[in-house]
Order: C-alpha cells, then structure tokens, then sequence
C-alpha cells in the first residue's frame, strides 16, 4: 500500500545543509503552499506553540536506516534501533518538531528553533495543547541527553 501526500508548505532559513546541533536560534518562514487556502492558520496565532511534520527530502534512499545503529555513529552511544532513535534516514523520512511561533503574516509562519533546511517540504501543521502533551514524567536514557546536549 503506498500513499500520495503533498506539501502544505515550505521552510524558508538559512540552514542549507544538514546538520545535527545548534537548532535552537534559527527562524524560519513556513509559506503555505499556493494550493492551501490562507484560511487554514486562521485562529493559529492564539496558539504559543505548532508541532510541525516535515519530509526529510534530501535524504538519499541509499541512506535509509532499518535496523538499529549507534547514533550520529557514535561507538560511545549504545547500539539501537532507528524507532528508538529521532535521526533523519528513517524508513519514510518524516521528522516531527514543536516549535515557537513567532508571528503569523499572511500566508507566513514566523517560527524558532524548527530543525528544518530551506526547502523542506512541511506535510502538517498542528496547535500544541496541553492535554497532548505527555502525561507524568518523560523518561529517557542518558546517551540520549548527552547527544542532545547542542541539538538546540
């Protein structure tokens, strides 16, 4: 089974390349795509806070990661599968963030600290809530607070 999903937007920055720390500073335009009427952010601007789905496009299939692997290939992080991990050679090469919002100017999303590159295609934009947000405590294992340490 396979599905066709077009773009809503696209993200405008400076980040040409990608790279894995140092994300928290950047803004972003996220411009709806001509197809998506304006009326679809109406009411975003009440909002603090977007979780942004975005398709990893310049990822090489060649790339793809289906079985588990250190992180960032680093021999000091344990050996673990790409489901227990939020790199970007995933098998559908979809990545999920929440970001700031900024300011909303027409067809425009002015957002901070979105871990895209210029050109990326955004998939869905949806309001963080409260009540979706984890319940109680996140747990996570240490190597992955140490790998994120510059990440923002």
């Amino acid at each position: 089974m396979s599905y066709v999903i077009k773009p809503v937007a696209f993200v405008n920055n400076n980040r040409k390349e990608i790279l894995d720390d140092n994300w928290g500073s950047i803004l972003s335009t996220i411009e709806l795509a001509e197809n998506i009427d304006i009326s679809s952010i109406k009411g975003i601007e009440e909002f603090s806070h977007l979780e942004i789905l975005f398709y990893f496009n310049k990822v090489e299939d060649n790339k793809i990661q289906y079985e588990a692997r250190h992180p960032r290939n680093n021999k000091d992080f344990p050996l673990v599968g790409i489901f227990a991990q939020r790199g970007k050679n995933r098998p559908n090469k979809l990545g999920v963030t929440i970001i700031e919002l900024i300011e909303v100017k027409n067809r425009q999303l002015i957002v901070k600290g979105l871990d895209a590159i210029d050109g990326t295609p955004i998939i869905d934009i949806k309001p963080v809530m409260n009540e979706f947000l984890p319940k109680g405590n996140v747990k996570q294992p240490n190597w992955s607070t140490i790998l994120m340490e510059n990440y923002w």
